[in-house]
């Protein structure tokens, strides 16, 4: 497996003191102690096969719209799971999801869908298993760029050829009948992108949150395109669920019980921002006031409400279009997914 640098997307989180790990287990305790409040039954695991495994490790990084995948610390254990650790980029590992799935150093979690898709298109081993939420990606220009259209020929930065920054920048490139190979594609090392763009020395860049919330707060460029309030995207899945299928075949107790804190955990996001917020901060992940903004934009806690399988149809189809698959979206779907938990647990967690 192919060690990967970071994120696609620069997220430069603004420097906060980390509070002790007791405190934040203590305050996360807290926070998931209200689940129940919200209609959800913390015993339903007890009705089911007892785990195949109690222990789970998932991936901590530093973009922040995967905060379900940290809320559900607490109920992961209310699930049975009884050793449950994060995995943290970069000290512990230098890869990225989904790629720290596929080799084995994390059992679940959420994934960002162009790279996704690229795996499964290549024949990995990867298996979707439910949405999580959409948006949390923008892309943002300056004062050159108006709106995607003004990308020919302009400088857009990208961290490495085929990375999920240039997969996206050329799809809303083509969306808007632009050839994404009139884009001259910038590569920079990572971090450097934002001085970049203030100085004028590139026209555009992508950027997920916090680094996306910083950027407006800092007045850095302008948005051109924001996935969560602009259509088409923002009526897909933009992070997924997702594990392996040695994970999934082994351990499918494991895995709807993962799943299911997981997406408790998205609608705790969704009911108690101002709890994940302090979370999130105390975690070292990024500011209070940007976690809350960011909370308060997606639109947590809808995983019902959208087609997981019609997102990855929609974005596979995109994508082979600019060229970064060969497959067809139906077989992705038919390799790549598995979707009888999810389907399970929106019967079981009716809102």
């Amino acid at each position: 497996m192919k060690q990967r640098n970071r994120s696609a997307y620069p997220v430069m989180p603004p420097q906060i003191a980390h509070r002790p790990r007791r405190d934040f287990v203590t305050a996360l305790g807290a926070l998931v102690g209200s689940v129940p409040l919200v209609g959800y039954d913390l015993s339903l695991a007890n009705a089911e096969p007892p785990l195949e495994t109690t222990k789970l490790t998932l991936f901590e990084n530093p973009v922040t719209c995967i905060a379900p995948q940290y809320v559900a610390e607490q109920l992961l254990h209310a699930e049975g799971f009884s050793q449950v650790r994060y995995l943290k980029w970069p000290s512990e590992t230098r890869n990225w999801s989904p790629e720290v799935l596929l080799s084995g150093e994390a059992d679940i979690g959420l994934f960002f869908i162009p790279s996704g898709i690229v795996h499964i298109d290549a024949g990995a081993p990867l298996v979707v298993l439910g949405g999580s939420h959409i948006g949390c990606a923008e892309l943002v220009g300056g004062s050159g760029v108006r709106s995607a259209r003004d990308l020919k020929a302009k400088r857009v930065a990208i961290n490495r050829p085929r990375s999920e920054e240039q997969i996206f920048v050329s799809m809303f490139a083509a969306y808007v009948g632009l050839n994404p190979n009139d884009i001259d594609w910038v590569l920079h090392p990572e971090g450097d992108h934002w001085p970049l763009l203030a100085e004028g020395k590139i026209d555009a860049l992508m950027s997920g949150p916090p680094g996306s919330i910083e950027l407006r707060r800092r007045k850095i460029g302008h948005v051109l395109v924001n996935m969560t309030t602009d259509a088409p995207w923002s009526n897909y899945f933009c992070c997924l669920i997702a594990s392996t299928q040695e994970f999934v075949r082994k351990q499918p107790v494991a895995t709807k019980r993962a799943l299911r804190a997981i997406l408790k955990a998205s609608d705790v996001c969704a009911t108690q921002p101002k709890g994940v917020a302090r979370l999130l901060a105390g975690r070292g992940l990024a500011s209070y006031d940007n976690t809350l903004q960011l909370l308060g934009e997606i639109p947590y806690g809808k995983w019902r409400q959208y087609d997981a399988e019609d997102s990855l149809r929609f974005f596979a189809l995109r994508m082979r279009d600019v060229g970064f698959i060969k497959g067809s979206p139906q077989k992705i779907i038919a390799q790549g997914t598995d979707w009888r938990f999810f389907n399970e647990l929106k019967k079981e967690l009716k809102a």
